[in-house]
């Protein structure tokens, strides 16, 4: 009733869109959701501009909708058009840039070009350094990052160094009893194993 009321042209029906996207992702519905994403980023093109804050947001839902479904591909090309505006309108540096560039290098990753996500990850890691801190859950989430992908490529005490650098974060920031913290203690035992050692690592 409302999408009828402002018309597809409005800003608050590329909302009222974005929100039934995340209804079809939460019920598994991926096509759907991703028709639903392209459709959110075709108002916003028309009636924003190409380079706006909320087209690049777009882009990086997009792409995470390509990637979750493993079409690599698709999702770099969001992610790189979304990059390209993030650093035309905000050429200090922005914590979204940081997210393109971890999203990029993660895709990397997954596609076991290794050199290349990690050289995406880095720079992702420096920006979020900048913009949002050490101490932030950003700089966690891409360190993590960053050891599975040098773990993928066989560095494994590098990759140890990486996890129990956010092991300790995630400790600092959540406490010993958090999922989180387990999940993260479950991959540096299989680190540990990689390497033969045990260090008193326990995942049940």
């Amino acid at each position: 009733h409302r999408m009828r009321l402002l018309g597809e042209d409005h800003l608050d029906a590329a909302v009222v869109l974005g929100n039934m996207a995340t209804v079809l992702k939460d019920q598994g519905r991926d096509a759907e959701e991703m028709t639903m994403e392209e459709k959110v980023l075709d108002i916003r093109r028309r009636t924003l501009g190409s380079d706006h804050d909320h087209v690049a947001t777009s882009l990086l839902n997009l792409g995470l909708a390509y990637d979750e479904q493993g079409l690599y591909e698709d999702a770099l090309v969001r992610y790189k058009e979304g990059l390209g505006i993030v650093r035309r309108i905000h050429p200090e540096r922005n914590v979204m840039e940081g997210m393109f560039l971890q999203n990029i290098g993660e895709v990397f990753s997954d596609q076991g070009r290794h050199e290349d996500a990690l050289a995406w990850l880095k720079k992702a890691h420096r920006i979020y350094r900048k913009t949002v801190g050490p101490e932030s859950a950003e700089v966690n989430h891409v360190t993590l990052s960053i050891a599975v992908a040098l773990r993928r490529q066989g560095k494994v005490e590098e990759a140890m160094e990486k996890y129990e650098d956010g092991l300790a974060f995630r400790r600092r920031a959540l406490g010993d009893e958090h999922p989180d913290v387990a999940k993260t203690l479950c991959r540096w035992r299989c680190a540990s194993r990689r390497l033969g050692t045990w260090r008193g690592v326990f995942c049940a």
